[in-house]
């Protein structure tokens, strides 16, 4: 391997990252830096997030940077306000040693004036955003006529977002003599069609292919029945003490609803949605930075320019629809060198996904059981055991306590002083655990039960078909059911939303846990729908409303009146629809349960208070 002294970097470049400890390049880095460095050819680079890219451009583009020429020689995209400033500080460290060299970010949800002034006062990179980048050139307070470098960084995600055609614009308004650089994780079809539009017989590297995810996290996942995928998460969290990760889910309502029930059972956690304002997004950043939070529940887009190199596990709530999805969210751990875990919760239909998944990543899951309580107590308390070997001690605060406490203790023996601490310490989370359930049985028994439920219903059909024909009967359409046995529902979403009945089918089948009710008469109108369902499942329909979205809105699902005679339509059948939604939780039973049985609400929430502790005083 080469070393960067060997890469003919200028001695002011070379000096600055010697300061932070770099001598070897990462692999991308070595493929990227020479290149750039001796060829103007345009570059498109493969590599996940956390293997050095920003030192993959940022260094060879500092070293041909000539500060004594006005104007601004690079512009660096990046898809996130998040990102850019970390790109930003990067290039800021890089460049220190350099006499007169600027560097100016420009984002969305800050002063544009002071934005301005900085440009205005001269600098010779800017790392923008697409939108704020795009209002600058618009109000003609930002030339990229003399640009000779334009990076695109995390490409497919700012194409993934929707900036298409804000990188169009801004594309055409930098000069045809370039070199452009596109580094990206995955190669989607617009981003080809992108790259073929504005760049020039492009060199491709790769530091791993174009789907492929990071070596250094280990792939796993919990086969689950769905009602129990909220108790599988906390065990997967309860298993990792020393855990800090962020846990993903689909939908803006699954996280706010997952984050909440999360601390309300005493996890330092909180939530990262499009509901928030850049002011709460950077609150909740910055705490969990800072490690104030140790869970961090999070959308695919709001976690976009992420930069933490840390973390120790990624957990799927659900799967994204997306494979290069999973790729992103995946290469938020095992980052700068250290070894992560992408655990993934699903059930019996969607662990058939996987096999293709693992062709597109290149990464095989390993199936593992979930936790049972005896192993994620005995997991616990090994680590009280070696937080407590680990603790200094402040002999200078406590030397003077010393002889009474001894004293205290002179009627017991070291075997039942410790006893007395770890209990202490521990009653709270074992009595939470105690006759816990066992959820990869549960799961099994359930799918058991499910397949035998349809064998039986497609034996008692068949025997039902056979009477039929023996009597001369024709069998009755599941849309010409009796209302008595089918339930009529209203759905907030429609035509002009781009709903069709093949949508609802998909959305009711994904999300009822393995039930499969017939589905009746299916009516799409403008701005909502009706749908009929076999009666009896108002409740889980409902619950699994909360957990879907369609084109960025909640969905609301609630009982009809059946439809009246004739097709009309019902009198003030939207009147007052879509009301308040709030306070119904999910997931709980009358007795306070949680989806995986656990011994009653008062037991869980005295256990989830004890973890709050736990964790707090970590």
């Amino acid at each position: 391997m080469s070393t960067f002294k060997e890469m003919g970097l200028n001695p002011e470049i070379l000096s600055a990252i010697e300061e932070l400890g770099y001598v070897n390049p990462t692999k991308i880095q070595e493929l990227a830096i020479p290149k750039i460095l001796e060829s103007k050819q345009d570059l498109i680079a493969f590599a996940q997030t956390g293997t050095g890219k920003t030192a993959a451009f940022s260094l060879p583009v500092l070293n041909q940077i000539d500060t004594s020429k006005k104007g601004i020689k690079c512009i660096v995209l990046s898809p996130t306000r998040e990102l850019g400033l970390q790109i930003t500080a990067d290039i800021e460290t890089y460049s220190k040693n350099i006499p007169g060299f600027k560097v100016v970010a420009v984002y969305g949800g800050a002063d544009i004036t002071s934005q301005i002034r900085k440009i205005e006062r001269g600098c010779d990179i800017v790392v923008g955003t697409p939108g704020r980048t795009l209002d600058l050139i618009k109000r003609n307070r930002l030339n990229l006529e003399g640009v000779e470098f334009l990076v695109l960084d995390e490409a497919d995600e700012m194409l993934s977002m929707g900036f298409a055609e804000d990188l169009d614009a801004i594309l055409a308004n930098t000069p045809a003599e370039k070199q452009t650089l596109l580094f990206s994780a995955t190669m989607p079809p617009d981003m080809v069609k992108l790259s073929k539009k504005y760049m020039t017989d492009p060199v491709e590297i790769s530091a791993g292919s174009k789907q492929e995810a990071n070596l250094n996290v280990t792939h796993q996942y919990y086969k689950i029945n769905n009602r129990d995928r909220y108790p599988a998460l906390k065990r997967a969290v309860d298993f990792a003490p020393d855990i800090y990760g962020i846990i993903f889910c689909r939908t803006r309502a699954e996280t706010k609803e997952v984050a909440e029930r999360l601390a309300e059972d005493g996890y330092n956690t909180d939530a990262l949605h499009g509901d928030l304002s850049q002011a709460q997004r950077d609150y909740v950043m910055g705490r969990f930075r800072s490690r104030q939070l140790q869970l961090l529940v999070a959308t695919d887009v709001a976690a976009r320019g992420l930069d933490v190199n840390e973390l120790t596990h990624v957990l799927n709530f659900k799967l994204p629809d997306e494979d290069a999805v999973y790729v992103h969210r995946s290469g938020r751990t095992g980052r700068a060198g250290n070894e992560g875990y992408s655990i993934s919760l699903l059930t019996a239909k969607e662990e058939g996904r996987l096999r293709y998944l693992e062709r597109k990543i290149g990464r095989k899951f390993e199936k593992v059981d979930i936790p049972n309580g005896q192993e994620i107590c005995q997991k616990q308390l090994f680590s009280l055991i070696d937080n407590i070997k680990e603790t200094e001690i402040a002999n200078s605060h406590i030397e003077s306590f010393l002889p009474q406490i001894f004293e205290m203790f002179e009627d017991m023996t070291k075997e039942e002083v410790i006893k007395k601490i770890v209990s202490t310490e521990f009653n709270k989370f074992l009595e939470y655990y105690r006759d816990a359930p066992d959820l990869n049985k549960t799961s099994d028994r359930r799918e058991r039960d499910r397949n035998r439920d349809r064998d039986d219903r497609r034996g008692d059909d068949r025997r039902d078909r056979g009477d039929r024909r023996d009597r001369g009967e024709r069998r009755e359409r599941p849309e010409h059911k009796t209302a008595s046995n089918m339930t009529r529902y209203f759905i907030n979403q429609g035509k002009k939303d781009g709903f069709s009945p093949k949508l609802l089918m998909g959305m009711i089948n994904s999300h009822l846990g393995g039930a499969t009710p017939e589905i009746g008469q299916i009516e799409i109108m403008k701005m909502f729908s009706f749908f009929e369902m076999e009666s009896g499942h108002t409740a889980d329909l409902q619950r699994a409303a909360k957990q879907m979205e369609f084109n960025g809105r909640e969905i609301s699902i609630e009982e009809s009146s059946p439809k009246p005679k004739g097709g009309g339509r019902d009198r003030g059948e939207r009147k007052d629809r879509g009301g308040d939604r709030g306070g119904y939780r999910g997931g709980r039973d009358s007795g306070g349960r949680d989806g995986g049985g656990y011994r009653g609400g008062s037991r869980e929430r005295s256990g989830g208070s004890h973890g709050a502790k736990r964790r707090t005083r970590r």
